[in-house]
């Protein structure tokens, strides 16, 4: 196992270690005599391992145990709170006031920009709701890698003032993945922020290993790994399941969809911004759509046209919504800066209630 390869070949057993003990059969076997039993095994294989000339199997069987030891570990009571408390539970009481004191033109851009920022989508009324699910675009509604990754972009630029010296990048690092920690435990934790925050840690602590290659699966694989290693259960969650299948398909599928696009295209022209976006959309559905279609029994069938339409549209939201928000807070939000969030607000609403309505 070599570069790059090493994690996704510890992480590939471990997870299917975690599977198997979080959906045996209860009453099978009493979790903390599998635990123990488990355990011993992965010390077994683990000083085989050190002794053994050809390691890949017992490598394998090894991180498998580990898998196991962990499911059923976290199935013997060993479970972490989720719910935010103290801290970030006032700072997310705090950012609410904040939104509802902002006074939008339109009925639902409060509900909508809070649903972005925070996560609750109990404003939300019944039809705004039926317009995203029908046309394909809950997902915007839930807090996920669209959201912090626009939020970290706002970081990284809101950043750029400590220059690009070698202590500069540490404190930038620093900043962002305490910030993102922060976010993400004020928002309750979701199985898809927890993995975007992953991600973002594990991408900045990447960027100041000089000579040190990201590359996306192994970041995918090493934030798999850290997400069950901390709530081994988290793997029965749907979210959890559809945003790493979601991730999957972006780090494998979309780079082959997006180099169909003809090379003497352009690598700037609308045409080639156009299918990369379509290439994302299909690449994400293919992957994901199987497991929503046994969940659910339903299929988005104009979800190329709400992704291509509502994507845009919402980063631009979340984008003017941080704005409108942070400038409330600050006591001086312009009347302009709100007509334009009320105005991207009502756009991809009405704009999903049509596509909703074919």
């Amino acid at each position: 196992m070599r570069e790059g390869k090493d994690i996704v070949a510890v992480s590939i057993p471990f997870s299917a270690g975690v599977a198997s003990a979080a959906w045996l059969p209860s009453g099978t076997v009493p979790p903390e005599t599998a635990a123990a039993l488990t355990c011993l095994a992965a010390a077994g294989l683990a000083a085989l391992y050190c002794r053994k000339g050809e390691r890949n199997l017992t490598c394998l069987a090894m991180f498998f145990s580990a898998g196991l030891m962990c499911g059923f570990t976290a199935l013997a009571g060993i479970v972490p709170e989720k719910e935010p408390h103290g801290l970030p539970q006032k700072a997310l009481d705090a950012l609410t006031g904040v939104i509802d004191r902002c006074g939008f033109g339109y009925g639902q851009s409060g509900p909508l920009v809070k649903a972005l920022v925070t996560g609750q989508r109990e404003g939300l009324s019944p039809e705004t709701n039926r317009a995203f699910m029908d046309s394909g675009a809950v997902h915007i509604l839930s807090l996920s890698g669209l959201h912090m990754g626009v939020i970290y972009g706002i970081l990284h630029k809101s950043l750029a003032w400590t220059g690009r010296s070698r202590p500069a990048a540490f404190v930038k690092a620093a900043l962002t993945i305490i910030a993102a920690a922060f976010f993400t435990l004020m928002t309750g934790s979701s199985p898809s922020v927890v993995r975007a925050f992953l991600f973002i840690m594990i991408n900045e602590i990447s960027r100041l290993l000089p000579g040190r290659r990201r590359r996306p699966v192994a970041v995918l694989c090493t934030a798999l790994m850290i997400q069950l290693v901390a709530d081994p259960l988290i793997i029965r969650s749907l979210s959890f399941q559809l945003s790493y299948l979601a991730m999957l398909a972006i780090f494998t599928l979309f780079p082959i969809m997006e180099a169909w696009y003809p090379e003497n295209g352009g690598r700037r022209s609308p045409l080639r911004r156009l299918w990369s976006s379509a290439a994302l959309s299909i690449s994400c559905q293919l992957f994901t759509a199987p497991l929503a279609w046994w969940h659910f029994r339903s299929f988005p069938a104009y979800f190329l046209i709400s992704n291509l339409v509502a994507l845009p549209l919402s980063e631009m939201l979340i984008v003017s919504s941080v704005a409108t928000v942070a400038a409330e807070a600050a006591g001086c939000c312009p009347e302009m800066l709100k007509g334009l969030t009320d105005m991207l607000a009502r756009a991809l609403v009405k704009s999903l209630e049509i596509i909703s309505s074919l």
